[in-house]
């Protein structure tokens, strides 16, 4: 069996980038749609030909593997031939939300003349959201701008308007199937918009391309709560894509990204930060003031501190999302040289080793 050559289909080089396939596509599609050539069963079959060449060509891991294998048609990949009787690497989590019944007893039913609109779920949105460390630390309200797909006003997100003049099913592109492959199982399963016939009454609706989805921008307000870090999500249900077919709305997740602070850095729900502090105070100790994420608060220095070494301040780091805990704030002290100028404090330093004549060099 030859094997069909879908860049020589669209008029393409292999090299085509996405736009070159999708203009390519339009313009054999207007050229062979069976609505222009009524009754012929040539430019029928071409179109099909156009239709799948260009469903494969279009999606970057389909036409990966076509590029590889040759052909999608043959069913697997080499290395995706069986390798037991079982059902391993078989993602049932595409098929949540009712869908698995639905696809399944597709499988077995007659193809249908009459359309069977099954509705689904929308898809989820991702918004990344840059925020200020301290606003990471305190929670905000924010206001954001999104653009999601909602169900068209036109046609009441179905698509055609009220006609009996039959047209190409739009989500099958006339072939009236639909398939998905996983590993070693290639699943084909009857259109759900058409009942398999290639076909759907009604007439296209202009607004929404016969998508049955609309493009909409919306301002909504969105609760950060403290504690929230880089990468952090934030989801805002039914604020996604509506679903085809009158389905249900997917999730909104806003992703956190947090600027760095100058003084401040974090690891968990752990604060960290720098102070210098004087020779005398790290010998005779001290009580000295440090920056917090709360503001100014007061650390004892015991005597003999070295310079790098860390204390604690409990309960002063980060409010943690788990619960109504808070982390700790490390604080690393750096013993900061004093510049020795006049005459009277080199002799009173020259007393000072003569008086301490230890060599931090040399083991005891």
């Amino acid at each position: 069996m030859v094997k069909e050559d879908f860049y020589k289909t669209l008029g393409v080089d292999r090299k085509a980038s996405l736009s070159q396939i999708k203009k390519a596509y339009r313009r054999l599609a207007r050229k062979y749609h069976p609505d222009i050539n009524p009754g012929d069963k040539e430019s029928e079959r071409k179109f099909k030909e156009i239709a799948e060449a260009h469903n494969v060509l279009s999606n970057p891991e389909k036409r990966r593997q076509y590029d590889q294998y040759g052909s999608l048609r043959e069913g697997f990949a080499p290395e995706e031939r069986f390798s037991g009787f079982g059902f391993e690497g078989f993602d049932s989590s595409r098929f949540a939300e009712g869908n698995l019944r639905d696809i399944f007893s597709s499988f077995f039913r007659q193809k249908s003349a009459e359309p069977t609109i099954q509705p689904q779920k929308g898809a989820d949105l991702q918004y990344p959201l840059t925020i200020s460390f301290m606003e990471s630390i305190k929670g905000l309200t924010a206001t954001i701008g999104i653009l999601r797909r909602v169900h068209c006003t036109h046609c009441a997100g179905k698509g055609v308007l009220g006609s009996i003049k039959e047209r190409v099913c739009p989500q099958c592109e006339g072939s009236g199937e639909s398939s998905f492959m996983k590993r070693f199982m290639k699943l084909s399963f009857v259109c759900s918009l058409c009942g398999g016939t290639g076909r759907v009454k009604g007439e296209a609706c202009a607004h929404c391309q016969g998508e049955g989805l609309d493009n909409k921008r919306e301002t909504i307000k969105v609760k950060i709560p403290q504690g929230v870090d880089i990468g952090s999500k934030i989801r805002v249900a039914g604020k996604g894509n509506e679903g085809p077919g009158g389905g249900p709305p997917g999730d909104l997740y806003i992703v956190i990204n947090v600027t760095p602070h100058p003084l401040f850095t974090r690891k968990g729900d752990n604060i960290y930060s720098q102070i210098p502090i004087t020779v005398a105070e790290a010998a005779l100790g001290a009580k000295v003031e440090v920056e917090t994420i709360d503001g100014r608060a007061s650390m004892r220095i015991p005597p003999g501190t070295q310079s790098g070494q860390k204390f604690r301040l409990r309960g002063k780091g980060a409010p943690s999302l788990r619960g109504n805990t808070r982390g700790d704030h490390f604080v690393e002290v750096n013993i900061a040289l004093p510049r020795v100028l006049d005459e009277r404090s080199k002799e009173l330093l020259r007393e000072f080793v003569r008086l301490n004549p230890d060599n931090p060099r040399v083991r005891p």
